[in-house]
Formats: structure tokens, C-alpha cells, sequence
């Protein structure tokens, strides 16, 4: 287990790398800690949390909602949770989102960290201290900023993983490489996902490698003032038809940032959508589809992003290099219509 501390604006996390679900007990008190994680998790390795505090929730985007919110505070409740006990979320995005928004209302605030068990966790979810509720179709809009106390990282965990979650995961990682790193790009253009799947040290290699791009980003731009919006990309049409059409999050990434690059291709002279897509295709990503551009335009004037008549949309100039752009909504409109 190796330890390294990330100091963010009001708080400083704990990253665990290569550490082991069973030494969790070395970093909280297990008579003060309350674990959140889903019946999926639960199935695949409970016997690894024997004698814990334990609160199972039915796993799926679709419960990602205020009820399940209630359900967690009367729980603790029941357990007799206070102002010194832990919340960990041991789960992919949906349980590090509810475990860090309750912890955050709890009782006015309680520590909460996270044992991420989804590639997409491991580089995306966990990081930034981004915890919140879907309300209806609109993702994430009701929620908070703040840091978990840690984070622990066991690999070992993704091997209950269906095929489609690690597709799901690399929809983030290609994101990271297309904003932020074309080293990494190139990386993976060279490799599969059979690859990283067979060789653990690959594998560590590159959740690190994108846990730290993501760490920095959030570090320099904590509430998404400035640089931050690049971790948007893909997400602001993305988000719109991921709940529109019960998409999974990689996949619904993955198609906006298959039209994001279309866009980045009109507004900054983009030059390589080919290349973007390709690789989405070569890690089981869609990229194409069909779907009701006026719907999902009305869904995306209520995101999080827009201010007044514009809306804050990720672009690239090139493979490695996002920017935002601000687009008015009378023009994007337009765009949108005619992808």
C-alpha cells in the first residue's frame, strides 16, 4: 500500500495506491465506520466485510435519488451514527456519489472516504470531492463539493467486473487522454482492453496515471471556475441522453464526445475526429446514434453549465488540448440539429 497525501483548498486526502480492501481496517475504526455499497458488491465480496457496520443498497443509476438518501439517514440512525463515525462507499460512481452527499449532510457533516471498485470510480468518481442525487432525467443536480478523507485503491476488486463496466471506465480515461494527454492517447491506441485486463502492472500504471491527471486538474480549479469545465467533455450532451435513454455513463460519454469532437470541428478547426472515434470503437464504446435532438436540447438548457444564454461546452483544439468554449444556446441549438 503505497500513501500519498493531495492537499486540496479545505482539506487534504489520502490516496492509497496498490492497497487491499482487507486494510481498511488500518486507516478507519472499524466501531466508528458505517460501509456503503450495493447488493452487486455485496454478492461478489461480503466475506470481506465481515464484522463491519454494513448498509446494502439496490445497485443501478436509477437509485441514485433522494429516497435512497432517506433511506441511508434513517439507517444511521438505527445504528446510532454521530458526529465521529466514517461513512466508506465500497462501489463505482453511484455509491461514492450518495456515500460522500450523505456524509455531507449527516448530522451537518461527517468524514466519508471511498474504496472505488469500478475502473470508472477508480479515475473518475472518487476524485474531485463532485457527491450528488440525480433529480428526474437531470444528472447530478442536486449536490455538493467536498473532499473524502481517503481514497483506497484495490485492483483486485475490478475482477468481479463485467465486460461492460470496464468499457464503461475507459470512456473517462479516453476522455482524460483527449483533453489532457496525448502521450496517452497514443498509449492506448497501441494497446487493448484485453491488454490492460491481463496485466496488472499495465493496469496500475495507467488508474494512477489518470487519477493523478484528474487530482491536478481538480487541484488548480477545486469548484469549477476555470479549468476544470475540461472534464466536461462528452458530458454536457452526454448527460442529457444518458438518463433520456438508460445509457450507461461510458457509453452516453462516449457518443457526446463523439459529437463534441464534430462541434470542436465547426467552432475550433478540429482535425482529428477520426482518430477520437476509432479508439472508442476499439475499446467497445458507441459513438453514433440516433436520438431526439429536441428533447435532449431541452434537457441540456436546464444543465449545470449554462449561464443565462450560453452554455459552457468542451472542445478540442487538438488531441490533448481542451478548451471551453462558451456557445449562446440560440447557436448551439443550431449545431445540435444538424449533427
Amino acid at each position: 500500500m503505497i500513501k500519498k497525501t493531495y492537499k486540496f483548498s479545505t482539506a487534504s486526502v489520502d490516496y492509497y495506491f496498490e492497497g487491499q480492501l482487507s486494510q481498511l481496517g488500518k486507516i478507519v475504526d472499524k466501531t466508528h465506520t458505517v460501509i456503503i455499497t450495493d447488493e452487486n458488491i455485496f454478492k461478489a465480496h461480503g466475506n470481506k466485510l465481515k464484522n463491519w457496520n454494513t448498509i446494502v443498497l439496490k445497485a443501478g443509476e436509477e437509485f441514485k435519488i433522494q429516497p435512497t438518501v432517506d433511506t441511508i439517514v434513517e439507517q444511521l440512525i438505527e445504528l446510532g451514527a454521530d458526529r465521529k463515525s466514517t461513512l466508506v462507499g465500497i462501489g463505482g460512481g453511484v455509491i461514492t456519489d450518495l456515500t460522500g452527499y450523505v456524509a455531507s449532510v449527516y448530522m451537518r457533516g461527517i468524514k466519508f472516504g471511498f474504496v472505488p471498485t469500478t475502473v470508472l470510480a477508480l479515475v473518475d468518481a472518487s476524485i474531485g470531492g463532485k457527491n450528488g442525487i440525480d433529480v428526474g432525467v437531470y444528472k447530478n443536480m442536486v449536490g455538493i463539493i467536498r473532499q473524502p478523507s481517503f481514497l483506497l485503491h484495490d485492483l483486485s476488486l475490478l475482477s468481479s467486473l463485467p465486460q461492460s463496466e470496464w468499457e464503461n471506465g475507459f470512456a473517462e480515461i479516453i476522455k482524460h487522454a483527449c483533453i489532457k494527454d496525448a502521450v496517452m492517447f497514443k498509449e492506448l491506441e497501441a494497446h487493448t482492453l484485453a491488454d490492460y485486463q491481463k496485466k496488472k502492472s499495465l493496469m496500475t500504471a495507467l488508474i494512477k496515471r489518470n487519477a493523478l491527471i484528474k487530482t491536478k486538474v481538480v487541484q488548480a480549479d477545486e469548484f469549477e471556475s476555470g479549468d476544470r469545465k475540461l472534464l466536461n467533455y462528452g458530458h454536457t450532451l452526454g448527460h442529457a441522453i444518458e438518463n433520456m435513454y438508460e445509457l450507461s455513463h461510458g457509453q452516453a460519454i462516449s457518443i457526446g464526445m463523439t459529437y463534441a469532437c464534430h462541434i470542436s470541428e465547426q467552432l475550433t478547426g478540429f482535425k482529428q475526429t477520426e482518430k477520437v472515434v476509432n479508439l472508442l470503437s476499439k475499446y467497445g464504446l458507441p459513438t453514433y446514434a440516433e436520438f431526439d435532438k429536441k428533447k435532449a436540447f431541452d434537457i441540456l438548457q436546464k444543465d449545470k453549465k449554462k449561464v443565462k444564454t450560453e452554455m459552457s461546452y468542451v472542445l478540442l483544439n487538438k488531441i490533448g488540448q481542451g478548451v471551453v468554449k462558451n456557445i449562446p444556446l440560440t447557436q448551439l441549438k443550431n449545431i445540435i440539429e444538424s449533427l
